[in-house]
């Protein structure tokens, strides 16, 4: 019975440590995590590895319990093989062989990308749909095409979730900035001129930083107001144009960034115009987090992917067209 296959996921990116349990059916059972928060400035891997090493056990007990399983209940490990911080994808990954084989249950490096995009079909029920994967290291319009998940546009400089978090930790935020942006911006109503920076289907963030940090003389709610609408109409265009190109009609949100509600609105317009559809997972399963790893995991050893001991080294540049998509 595919419901009897449990799988505990461990994602372990960037700030978030993450366990999640997952059964065959896509129930998610878990999903715990804790998130490392620098006290001033933005993430240092090491300081966040070692939060994730300390916090481990913790997670993974507290799973359990909220699974309500046993350690041999569990017939699969599966866990972010990156992209992502070394130090953090080492901390994920140690965890994850350890448990493996002291299970002795197999085990399956997933790419964290596609784990944004398994977990929202399992859960949306969405059959055939443009990504829009954005979040603080990534920023990707992805969809599949024979037999890969292609990258059909990404930013060339930064993630939009980082560019945020940069902007606001210049104006004295905490970290993660972009629910306060999101907060300041639904006050403003005065839209300043941004670089509109879509090269393609490739769009650029680094400039729109820069003109943000250096426009005087107007409010701190009228910038981030701007940086939004700005940023957010660019990510609509090269989704949109994706859709086009390739004839689907269904959009999927994912990552951290896009549990921001004004970009929902603005998608799901361009999806309404459209007559397509959009969809977006629950907000916990939009971050980073285990269970849209434990999900991928067994998906692929479903479709026979065995990995050995050797073939689970991490993968700092995992790119999401890397993988050979063998469970479509």
């Amino acid at each position: 019975m595919a419901s009897k296959e449990i799988c505990l996921g461990i994602e372990g990116t960037a700030h978030t440590f993450g366990i999640g349990i997952v059964d065959g059916s896509a129930n998610v059972l878990a999903n715990e995590y804790v998130m490392y928060s620098p006290k001033e400035g933005g993430i240092h891997p090491r300081e966040a590895a070692n939060h994730h090493t300390e916090k481990a056990a913790e997670v993974i007990r507290n799973a359990m319990e909220k699974a309500d399983i046993s350690k041999d209940d569990i017939s699969l490990i599966a866990f972010s093989q990156g992209p992502g911080l070394g130090p953090c994808l080492r901390t994920a990954a140690t965890a994850a062989r350890t448990l493996s084989l002291s299970l002795g249950i197999p085990l399956i490096g997933v790419n964290h990308c596609i784990a944004h995009l398994e977990i929202g079909r399992a859960l949306c029920h969405c059959s055939d749909p443009v990504l829009l994967y954005v979040s603080g290291g990534n920023t990707q319009v992805i969809s599949y095409a024979n037999g890969r998940y292609r990258v059909f546009g990404e930013t060339m400089d930064i993630g939009l979730g980082n560019m945020l978090d940069k902007f606001g930790r210049e104006m004295g935020m905490p970290f993660p900035a972009g629910p306060n942006i999101e907060r300041m911006a639904a006050k403003g109503n005065n839209l300043i001129q941004l670089p509109y920076s879509v090269k393609g289907m490739d769009v650029s963030f680094s400039g729109i930083l820069t003109a943000a940090l250096n426009k005087e003389g107007h409010s701190t709610e009228d910038i981030c107001y701007s940086i939004q609408e700005t940023t957010f109409a660019m990510l609509v265009e090269v989704t949109e144009r994706a859709m086009a190109h390739l004839g689907k009609s269904e959009v999927l949100l994912g990552g951290g960034v896009v549990r921001n509600r004004r970009l929902f609105k603005m998608v799901s317009d361009m999806c309404q115009s459209r007559g397509a559809e959009c969809f977006v997972p629950p907000p916990s399963l939009c971050s980073d987090n285990g269970a849209m790893i434990a999900w991928t995991g067994l998906i692929m050893h479903r479709a026979g992917i065995r990995m050995s001991l050797e073939e689970t080294g991490i993968n700092q540049r995992f790119r999401t067209d890397d993988v050979q998509v063998t469970w479509v």
